[in-house]
Formats: structure tokens, C-alpha cells, sequence
């Protein structure tokens, strides 16, 4: 191969990524350089010829998304942040990957590095989030027009990334949507770390897509100009476009490209230097020849023309157009949203009604959704169980994207996935719905969230054995616990509907935390009787009844539902001369991040009770090791709810009677 660069080819440029990455990963001595060196003549087509971006400026907002959702390759994507030139990767960065702190971690971080558009790693995430990303720009654009949102959304995933089962919910999603501006360029290249893809998968994945309504061709992975044309093509399409892109992994590496040895381990310095001498690669380690750089850097600039054309364009708009196109960007919900919230908690203080909290959740999302159009609602599949749609909402269709409300069908993987890439994308707050139990599903998503810090609001219904008849598979025991184990999510069981609006009014205001609201399905009372001036939920916990600093005999915590238990027990014992103090804590995070003399003036050091309809898990750091727990030590059954309460202990005779028990 020539060595001559005065002018570039694309195989030179390609080059760079491939010599970039194999001396990152030899100096970490960790990484998977085959995939950059398998994608790379890929990447490069796509960088310097389709690619809107402008590298000096990484949040603009109408740039085009890139998702490497095969995170594993990170170096194909910091290979190509220092070639166009991003401010955060130098070549300074480049030399230390993988080392604690630099600006290239393992896997592609969001948030840590600027032009990261997505936490990538776990496979099949990546290609999930960016379904979301093509569902916001298209929201978007349905609002502003194409002059100011009309951009595209380029993925490459690999085999990994298809076979998780993830990747078909979003697959169906994107195709039903007709998601067009969508393109997945495949890394076809038959391997995974075991070994050769047929060793576990014959999927014709070309056939698998066209099925789920997406065009899908093929192409040499590493013929610039069949990659091109097929770019070109799948930009001008209807459809979603999967581009299979047969590659060798590890391309350019004589002795171990096309085998799993090039996947997750440097090549080896005798290795690399035969890749040098196979690519006409002569240049010393982490050194990148002025005419090469200089190609790479016209590319990263080459979208500042088209950048400025933007913001004249949106400068034109209406000025109140603009102002809200703008706040919408900004994620800012508006003053209005709690003026009316306050408004209809003082309302319903007054009237006192007794709802389930996933009606009280519907009742809150109406006055949210009445006040701002920052919120995209949904469901996967159970929105007249989960209450997720509010009156005057239309749903997102194919043909219409003016609607506010997405039918993710039977997904909960691919809607916590999308709910991020509508969060990440900028210009919705995104919620959906589905039961507690099947928080499992959605797991992998909530923890990306925490991790990324989106604002994300997963509506989890039909929260404990308060589900009655549909059983223990329905029936949520461990969920609490684990989803309070997460960092950085907010996890709310509200007792009531004023506790259930304050938790919308905080995680509306969680720019950077995912929430988790635990609702009930059967109806509870409304147990906050007087109007306060400040949001008690804001405190994680607080003491519903009886005073903080008196002297007590017992403290009574409970959760959702189960507040009702303890203020009737608290009654009966304040009827025989016992002072029980109740303290209800629909957050436990929130609870945690206050000063450690509020935590002691609400908890007292009285004995306590602990009473939740659910596992024990995680009450102890609240009760000690010497409190009683009311609650589940096993799976649920079929019945209805009261008798199954009764079943399982969780009652008010069980409440007063450990109560006694720890003060006698």
C-alpha cells in the first residue's frame, strides 16, 4: 500500500483510526481494538462526507447524532473526536485510555467526554437510546418545522448489539414509526468473544429488519464508495435503513485480523508493527502525518457554514416561537407547573378524596400536562391500568408526531431505553408506564439513566401484594429494595395524592436524577389534612402525626399504602395511653441527603416500626437492628387484596402488637 498522504484517500484516512486505536489499547494494555480497526474505513465515509456536526461546538442542537452503541470499540469514537478536532480529546487524552480520569474511559461515557452522545457498554443499549433520539428530533420538528430541527440519527452496532434481546423491541418500534431519519450501519463481521457468530446465531439479521419495516442492504464494509452510495441512498428513504457492513475484525492486523483474538486484548508490539508495515502505516505511535490530520480537521469544521445558516434560520422565528423552542431545549418547565400543582394540592386537602395513587398520579399529570408541553408521556401497553394518558393527549403516530403520548406496545426494555434517548436528545421530559414488577425488564435502562443523570420519570403501578388477585407474579416484592440500591435515582411510594403531586413537583425539578414513583392500585385516603407551606416529600421523610419533639414511646414509618396501617395503629394506641408518632417516608434518598439532625428529630429514639408491604431489604439503616418490620419474607398469592393483607400479616393488629411488644 502507498504511504504517500499529500492528498489523502479515504484508506489513509481510515488508517488513522486503525493506528490511533491499536497504540491506545498496546499502551492501556486493555481494549478491544478489533472493532475500530473493523469499522474504520466505515467511520470514516461517515465522518467526512455525511456527518452534520460541528466539531467546535458539540451541543448544537440540530447537529446529527452519532451512537456507537458497540461501547466496547470506544477508540473508533476517540479516534474521531481527536481527528475532527473536539475540544476534550487530544492526543494527550488519546495516549492515556483507560486510565482513572482521563477524557477516554473503557466504555463511552455521556457527560464525561463532550461529543459522547450516549453511555454505551451493555449491548443493545445503544441502538435502544437511539430510537429514542430519532423519536425526539421528529417530535421536535412536528412542533418547529424542518428549518430548525431536521437532522439524522447513525448508529453502528454490532453483532452483540442484535442479538440482545433488546434490539428487536426497538427494531419493531423504529419500523412501525417509520423512524426514516434513523440509519444503523452493522459491523457484519461474524465474530463475538467465543468465537465465530455461528457458533450461537443463524438470524439472516437483512431479512430480520426488512421484516420489522426497515430497508436493509449489505455492502463491503471496507469499499468507501459502496459505503457511501448506500449512506446516500438510506438518507433519502422513508424508512429506517439497516446498512450491513461486512467487515474483518480487526482489519490490517496480518496475523490475527478475522479471529476473536483481535476483540478484547492488544495486538502485542510484534503485531502492531507487522499492522504497520500491512497498512503502509510508517508513522511512530500516536503521531498522525499534517496532510491525513489536516483532511480530518476540514471535516470537524466543515459543518461551522451549515452551524451558522441554523441559527440564522432560527433567529426568524417568531420571537415567542423561538423564546419556547429555546426553554424547551433548556429543559425548563415553567413556574406556571407549580403554581397549579400547589393550587390542586390545596384543593384536594379540602376535599380529601380516597384514590388509588396511580389515579392520584393521572389526576397530577393532567394539571402537568394542561400547564406545559415539556412532557412526552407513554406506556408499554398498560395505559388504562398505569393512567399514563390525560385528557386532550394524542398519541404519536406514523404519520404524526404532534401527538404527546407513544404506545411503546408490549416493550418495557425498549421504553426505558427510548426514554433516555428522548431525554439525551433535549426538548421533552419523558414518563412511561408499566407495573413495578416489570421494573425488571426495564433495570438495565433506569441504571443508564442514573448513571448519565437524565431526567427520566418511570410511572410504576400496582406496587405491592396490594395487587390482590393477579398473584405472586404480579405482586412486587424485592423491587423497592432494588431500585433504592441504584445511586442517583429517587425512588417514591406516595401514602396519598398530595404526597403524589409533591413527587411530580421534585422530579420535574431532578435535572440530573431519574425518579421512580411506586403506585398503588387499591384506593388509599388522603392522610395529609392540612395545606403545608413547604413540600414534606422534598424531605424523604416526616412526621405525619404527632409531634417531633415531644417525648414518644414508639415511632411507626411506613410507606405508600401502608401509612393508613399506621395511623389507625397509632390511634388505637394513643387509645390505651401509648404515644406512637408517625412518620411517613416516601423517599428514602431524599431522607438520606438531609442533616443528621433532621433524620434524628424525625426518627426519635424511641423504638420503631417498620411497615411496608414489601421485603425487609434496606429497612434496617431506618429501624436498627432492634426495630420490628411488618412486611413480606417470601412471594405473595392470588386473592384479593384485604384478605391477602391479612394473609401475609401486614395489618394493624400486627402493627400495635409489635409496637408493644418493643416498649413493654
Amino acid at each position: 500500500m502507498t504511504t504517500s498522504v499529500s492528498t489523502p484517500s479515504q484508506r489513509d484516512l481510515a488508517n488513522a483510526i486503525r493506528a490511533l486505536s491499536m497504540d491506545a489499547v498496546e499502551a492501556a494494555n486493555s481494549g478491544h481494538p478489533g472493532m475500530p480497526m473493523g469499522m474504520a474505513d466505515v467511520a470514516a465515509v461517515l465522518f467526512t462526507k455525511f456527518l452534520k456536526f460541528d466539531a467546535s461546538a458539540p451541543k448544537w442542537p440540530d447537529r446529527d447524532r452519532f451512537v456507537l452503541s458497540a461501547g466496547h470499540g470506544s477508540m473508533l469514537l476517540y479516534s474521531l473526536l481527536y481527528l475532527t478536532g473536539s475540544p476534550d480529546v487530544t492526543i494527550e487524552e488519546v495516549k492515556k485510555f483507560r486510565q482513572l480520569h482521563s477524557k477516554t474511559p473503557g466504555h463511552p461515557e455521556y457527560g464525561h467526554t463532550q461529543g459522547v452522545e450516549t453511555t454505551t457498554g451493555p449491548l443493545g443499549q445503544g441502538i435502544s437510546t437511539a430510537v429514542g433520539m430519532a423519536i425526539a428530533e421528529r417530535l421536535l420538528a412536528a412542533r418547529f418545522g424542518d428549518k430548525v430541527v431536521d437532522h439524522h440519527t447513525y448508529v453502528i452496532a454490532g453483532d452483540g448489539c442484535l442479538m440482545e434481546g433488546i434490539s428487536h423491541e426497538a427494531i419493531d418500534l423504529a419500523g412501525h414509526l417509520k423512524l426514516n431519519k434513523l440509519i444503523v450501519l452493522w459491523d457484519d463481521n461474524s465474530i463475538s468473544i467465543d468465537g465465530s457468530t455461528s457458533l450461537s446465531t443463524s438470524t439472516d439479521q437483512v431479512k430480520r429488519f426488512e421484516a420489522a419495516g426497515w430497508n436493509a442492504v449489505r455492502v463491503d464494509g471496507h469499499n468507501a464508495e459502496e459505503v457511501e452510495a448506500a449512506i446516500a441512498r438510506a438518507k433519502t428513504s422513508d424508512k429506517p435503513t439497516l446498512i450491513a457492513c461486512k467487515t474483518i475484525i480487526g482489519f490490517g492486523a496480518p496475523n490475527k485480523q478475522g479471529s476473536e483474538k483481535t476483540h478484547g486484548a492488544p495486538l502485542g508490539k510484534d503485531e502492531i508493527a507487522a499492522a504497520r508495515e500491512f497498512l503502509g502505516w510508517p508513522y511512530p505511535p500516536f503521531e498522525v502525518p499534517e496532510p491525513i490530520l489536516s483532511t480530518w480537521r476540514a471535516a470537524g469544521s466543515r459543518g461551522k457554514a451549515e452551524h451558522a445558516a441554523w441559527h440564522e434560520r432560527l433567529s426568524q422565528l417568531p420571537e415567542g416561537e423561538r423564546a419556547h423552542f429555546e426553554q424547551l431545549l433548556a429543559g425548563e418547565v415553567p413556574a406556571s407547573v407549580k403554581e397549579a400543582l400547589d393550587a390542586f394540592i390545596a384543593k384536594n386537602v379540602a376535599e380529601k378524596p380516597k384514590l388509588a395513587t396511580r389515579k392520584s398520579s393521572e389526576n397530577v399529570l393532567q394539571v402537568i400536562n394542561d400547564t406545559t408541553d415539556i412532557t412526552i408521556g407513554g406506556s408499554a401497553d398498560l395505559t388504562h391500568s398505569n393512567y399514563t394518558i390525560t385528557k386532550g393527549m394524542k398519541s404519536v403516530t406514523p404519520d404524526d408526531f404532534t401527538g404527546r403520548y407513544i404506545h411503546y406496545g408490549i416493550r418495557e426494555h425498549v421504553m426505558g431505553a427510548a426514554m433516555n434517548g428522548i431525554a439525551l436528545h433535549g426538548g421533552f421530559v419523558p414518563y412511561g408506564g408499566t407495573f413495578l414488577v416489570f421494573s425488571d425488564y426495564l433495570r438495565g435502562s433506569i441504571r443508564l439513566s442514573a448513571l448519565m443523570g437524565l431526567r427520566v420519570l418511570y410511572v410504576l403501578t400496582h406496587d405491592s401484594i396490594g395487587v390482590g388477585e393477579d398473584g405472586p407474579t404480579h405482586q412486587p416484592i424485592e423491587h423497592l429494595a432494588g431500585l433504592r440500591a441504584l445511586p442517583n435515582v429517587n425512588v417514591f411510594r406516595p401514602a396519598d395524592v398530595v404526597e403524589t403531586a409533591e413527587a411530580y413537583e421534585i422530579a420535574l425539578a431532578s435535572k440530573h436524577t431519574p425518579s421512580v414513583l411506586a403506585l398503588s392500585r387499591q384506593n388509599l385516603p388522603t392522610v395529609r389534612t392540612e395545606v403545608s407551606s413547604e413540600n414534606l416529600t422534598a424531605k424523604g421523610a416526616y412526621v405525619l402525626r404527632g409531634d417531633a419533639s415531644a417525648p414518644r414511646d414508639v415511632t411507626l414509618i411506613a410507606t405508600g399504602s401502608e401509612i393508613e396501617l399506621a395511623v389507625s395503629a397509632a390511634e388505637q394506641l394513643a387509645a390505651e395511653g401509648v404515644k406512637a408518632v408517625v412518620v411517613s417516608a416516601p423517599c428514602f434518598e431524599l431522607f438520606e441527603a438531609q442533616p443528621d439532625a433532621y433524620r434524628a428529630e424525625v426518627l426519635g429514639t424511641a423504638p420503631r416500626v417498620g411497615i411496608e408491604a414489601a421485603g425487609r431489604f434496606g429497612w434496617d439503616r431506618w429501624i436498627g437492628d432492634k426495630g420490628a418490620f411488618i412486611g413480606m419474607s417470601g412471594f405473595g398469592a392470588s386473592g384479593p387484596a384485604p384478605q391477602v393483607y391479612k394473609e401475609f400479616g401486614i395489618t394493624v393488629e400486627a402493627v400495635i402488637a409489635a409496637a408493644k411488644k418493643l416498649i413493654a
